[in-house]
């Protein structure tokens, strides 16, 4: 597609769009834009929360939008191609639309990347974060620690991974970002991002190449696949202080969660992932508020097989073996 018609497709987009939705792209405070199937728009705002705008979209232009999209990132769309995942063009919103028969009515929604990165101290401003739990997190990027990121959709999981990317900016190390869509913000000098191709590039792809390319720390946007073993392989065999984010209800429940994304390729092993991941942290969200709730150090397996971990919050201190040389090499 030539530069004057990448224009005209863009203009196209944003005039189907309309005034509403273009002027919440407009508005740094909001995070995610949403149009359920039967056309309401919603909000999801940093200050307010999730807010229904009271407007409402006919079903003709929703879908309008979401062709328009499919066009521009060179995809199909239509009955037989009824989901479109796309970056929208210039500052690269995720898109992701739903076209009938799988849903009664097109819907859609549009995620916002990290317009700029919150740092943890700003994390404990805002009361998202104690500065003991801060305290811990930075001693876990400088020790080299595995960190995994886990909470429901639109916590806060990939901001949060960013603030601790931001941690990694002066340490020397060499850091590869291996995601889906571009979220992650890393500011390190020596830092390479990938990024997968539907149907032709995986995560697990990029992860046995990102052990060719020399990495000292890996870093995946969201596991949600079979490619959480190749992970834990890489992270157990010489590339500590890592961070992964991934979907789960709770802190523990993350550690199930990675069992079985891995049983969807291999046996589980719990051994290889007790040794890989030494940091758990939970990130809850309400209707108003997004809020770190628990930190959960993985200090290897108990006699019985199950993991041995420790909780600790706003006052608990890190563990002892949190402040050990790295022992993944």
């Amino acid at each position: 597609m030539t530069d004057a018609a990448t224009a005209r497709g863009t203009g196209m987009l944003r005039t189907a769009m309309g005034p509403d939705v273009n002027q919440a792209l407009a508005n740094p405070h909001v995070q995610e834009i949403t149009v359920n199937p039967d056309g309401r728009l919603w909000l999801d705002h940093a200050v307010s929360g999730r807010v229904d705008t009271g407007v409402c979209l006919a079903h003709a232009a929703v879908e309008r939008i979401i062709r328009l999209v499919a066009s521009q990132a060179g995809r199909a769309s239509g009955a037989d191609h009824p989901i479109v995942s796309a970056e929208l063009p210039g500052a690269g919103e995720r898109f992701e639309g739903v076209l009938p028969p799988v849903v009664r009515e097109p819907c859609f929604s549009i995620r916002r990347p990290a317009g700029r990165v919150i740092t943890l101290d700003a994390y404990v401003a805002n009361g998202v974060l104690a500065p003991a739990q801060a305290a811990c997190l930075r001693d876990a990027v400088r020790a080299r620690r595995n960190i995994v990121v886990a909470g429901g959709a639109s916590s806060g999981k990939t901001t949060l991974t960013n603030a601790l990317l931001h941690e990694m900016r002066d340490l020397g190390h060499r850091v590869l970002l291996l995601e889906d869509t571009r979220e992650l913000v890393c500011e390190a000098a020596d830092s390479v991002a990938l990024r997968t191709q539907p149907g032709r590039v995986t995560l697990t792809d990029l992860l046995r190449s990102t052990l060719r390319l020399r990495p000292d720390r890996i870093v995946v946007g969201e596991v949600r696949g079979g490619e959480a073993l190749a992970l834990i392989k890489a992270w157990n065999t010489g590339h500590p202080g890592g961070v992964a984010t991934l979907h789960a209800n709770s802190a523990p429940a993350a550690l199930a969660r990675l069992e079985q994304l891995i049983q969807e390729v291999a046996a589980v092993d719990r051994r290889l992932i007790a040794e890989a991941v030494d940091l758990v942290v939970f990130v809850g969200r309400s209707e108003t508020r997004r809020r770190v709730e628990t930190l959960l150090a993985v200090g290897g397996l108990r006699p019985d097989g199950s993991y041995e971990i420790e909780h600790f919050g706003a006052k608990g201190a890190v563990p002892d073996h949190m402040g050990e040389q790295p022992h993944h090499d």
